[in-house]
């Protein structure tokens, strides 16, 4: 954006808010309820809702300025930030380490991590799964190298997994119920005790220093949502069965392992994605060093 255009940009009303969001995440419910729209339309603000098929690209929509906040997990705004993406965190949902799991079909004969030595698994390529496997991996003392990584999205790993032709999946809820309801997937291992799993609600910054008001608004829409769809998971299963098509019970599944809260982002939080991002840059995935520092939000410095 010239100088000029930012000038203009700078300390006028905000007259629309463009979100992005996943089917099967928060900002999904947040939309199917109506809430944020609701309290923004009293300000004089539309309200738009974009569809992403992933965090990558949602923040590419971020970043291009389409966008002005998205919800995602931990990996993608490391390599958003390693591509030059001016965001910031504006604050987390707590850990969710139980949505997210290293599965095998129910008749393998693989019993623990380690037994995934010279095996095929299949995951999303730079994914917070990406991630869970590294260190799964490194605490069943092995090294990346001895598995074979199949880079595939959701679906076809789904299909994949379901013909054998890998022999393990990476892969997080509402997948992960799923696969476990229909086809008997069982779990080696899931995120607890070995990666926090986060989603972040992220912004850009441009949006943010302008309009942290509407920022703070979307964060107390999100944690009054949250307090709520902690004890509404039968509610919570039928806006998102309609979000994403998949059965009620399947969600119910994946809710019984999610809990809900949004908090403000913390130094301990920020040291745990730089260190999510220099696992990432040392294995060569992110190409250089990313500062995670650097996406603070100054409301937060």
């Amino acid at each position: 954006m010239g100088l000029f255009s930012q000038a203009l940009a700078d300390g006028q009303p905000l007259k629309q808010l463009n979100i992005g969001f996943q089917k099967a995440n928060i900002l999904a419910l947040l939309k199917a309820r109506g809430t944020l729209d609701e309290a923004l339309k009293k300000q004089g603000i539309a309200t738009r809702w974009t569809e992403f098929t992933a965090g990558p690209q949602m923040l590419e929509g971020l970043n291009v300025g389409s966008i002005d906040l998205a919800a995602t997990g931990d990996a993608p705004p490391a390599f958003a930030q390693a591509a030059k993406a001016d965001l910031i965190y504006l604050a987390h949902n707590i850990p969710n380490p139980k949505t997210e799991a290293i599965l095998v079909p129910k008749d393998s004969t693989v019993r623990n991590v380690a037994g995934l030595k010279g095996k095929r698994v299949a995951l999303n390529k730079g994914s917070d799964v990406n991630y869970l496997l590294i260190e799964a991996l490194k605490n069943a003392g092995l090294a990346y190298t001895d598995i074979t990584p199949v880079y595939l999205a959701p679906s076809d790993a789904r299909a994949a997994f379901q013909r054998g032709s890998v022999d393990a999946w990476v892969i997080w809820d509402p997948f992960y119920a799923e696969v476990e309801t229909n086809a008997g997937a069982r779990r080696l291992q899931d995120a607890e005790g070995i990666v926090p799993h986060y989603t972040f609600y992220l912004a850009s910054r441009r949006f943010a220093e302008d309009h942290p008001d509407i920022a703070k608004l979307v964060f107390e829409q999100l944690a009054q949502l949250s307090t709520w769809a902690n004890g509404h998971h039968d509610e919570v299963a039928q806006d998102l069965s309609k979000s994403t098509g998949l059965p009620q019970p399947i969600w119910l599944r994946a809710l019984a392992r999610m809990p809900f809260g949004t908090e403000r982002m913390t130094d301990d939080v920020f040291r745990q994605q730089q260190s999510l991002a220099d696992t990432f840059t040392g294995m060569g995935l992110i190409p250089a060093k990313v500062d995670v520092n650097h996406a603070r939000w100054s409301q937060d410095k």
